[in-house]
């Protein structure tokens, strides 16, 4: 119910899916106003085999505060959407809905991980290699090193999973590469991440311009920056395709120079398309939770479905709480005073 659309994009977004969705037995709940949801599913008659409306007229606004959503959250339809999750019924959440109460709600509902405090939003950024994953995008507007840390950890299991990646490369985002450059915090997150004992490959200081060109397969901020960076590129991306169109639509020769270039032009749209990268999980829950922009069409929205069904059908969960039990016991050696050593991979057996 949530976003600036509602229904019709979220139920035309899940739709948009059906053959992959059945294909990889996905079913879904959809909690809203049954009679708006009825109407949508109307439209798309292969979703409406697979889809129960669980009914509320409970919704929390868009501007609504976090504290007043939580104080009045239950029995909305975000709240019921994360309790399905707590009752074992769903396997993740998608919610083009306010932000602050989502991350609230399910923090209340599902809890954080062990030894975490706060969840991290996770962006995926296209680059020369591929995709770069960027946590935090907008969860935490200041973090202390401990949560930069966290953040590492969760974001190079993030991106073992959903992109295939054997060993993520890990980087921290600051103003410069030399190790006396930036704040306190993310300087003493960089020693931290230096010592070890965190199972990462971890290169040190990267700054903005890595992350498009994928530098490293991870990049950890805080939410402050993370956000900003993240609706620069954005607004740039939707720039760069509005001048290239515009720049086509001139003179006769322009329009022939437009159908020559077609094909390439189209596949760069696709690539800067921020519908194509919507969808920003909540790492560091108890459970999968997925963003989709307030404002993301229907194509937007589906994209933030298979990301939600990506996780849900991957070795993420288990892989975030190996990593979550070492980054405990790399903690408990810090605060003995024990030294923290970097794991060695085993020797090669040359037989």
């Amino acid at each position: 119910m949530g976003g600036d659309h509602g229904p019709p994009v979220a139920v035309a977004g899940a739709a948009l899916g059906l053959a992959d969705w059945r294909a990889r037995n996905v079913r879904f709940l959809l909690h809203g106003d049954r009679a708006q949801i009825q109407a949508q599913l109307d439209r798309a008659p292969g979703l409406k085999a697979i889809s129960e409306i669980r009914h509320t007229d409970l919704v929390i606004a868009s501007d609504e505060k976090a504290a007043r959503a939580m104080r009045r959250g239950k029995g909305t339809s975000l709240w019921n959407a994360i309790e399905a999750i707590r009752q074992g019924e769903a396997g993740a959440v998608v919610s083009a809905g306010n932000s602050g109460a989502l991350v609230a709600v399910s923090m209340l509902i599902l809890r954080m991980a062990a030894g975490l405090e706060r969840p991290a939003m996770v962006a995926n950024w296209p680059s020369v290699r591929g995709f770069t994953t960027v946590l935090d995008a907008g969860a935490n507007v200041e973090c202390d090193a401990e949560r930069l840390v966290e953040f590492a950890v969760m974001g190079e299991a993030f991106h073992r999973c959903l992109h295939g990646a054997t060993s993520p490369t890990v980087g921290l985002l600051n103003v410069g590469s030399e190790d006396q450059k930036g704040h306190e915090e993310v300087r003493e997150a960089h020693k931290m991440l230096r010592a070890g004992g965190y199972n990462l490959d971890y290169r040190g200081f990267v700054e903005g311009d890595d992350i498009s060109k994928g530098s490293v397969d991870v990049v950890v901020t805080d939410g402050f920056s993370g956000n900003i960076a993240l609706k620069t590129a954005e607004g740039l991306a939707r720039f760069i395709g509005g001048e290239i169109s515009a720049a086509f639509r001139g003179s006769p020769i322009d329009m022939l120079g437009a159908l020559i270039a077609s094909r390439a032009f189209n596949k760069l749209r696709a690539r800067l398309d921020p519908s194509a990268l919507n969808g920003a999980p909540l790492l560091g829950l108890n459970g999968i939770v997925v963003k989709s922009h307030g404002s993301s069409d229907a194509k937007g929205f589906a994209n933030a479905v298979r990301v939600a069904v990506d996780l849900a059908q991957s070795q993420y969960v288990a892989d975030i709480q190996r990593h979550l039990e070492q980054l405990t016991v790399a903690r408990a050696e810090r605060l003995e005073g024990a030294p923290i050593q970097a794991s060695a991979p085993p020797p090669e057996n040359n037989g």
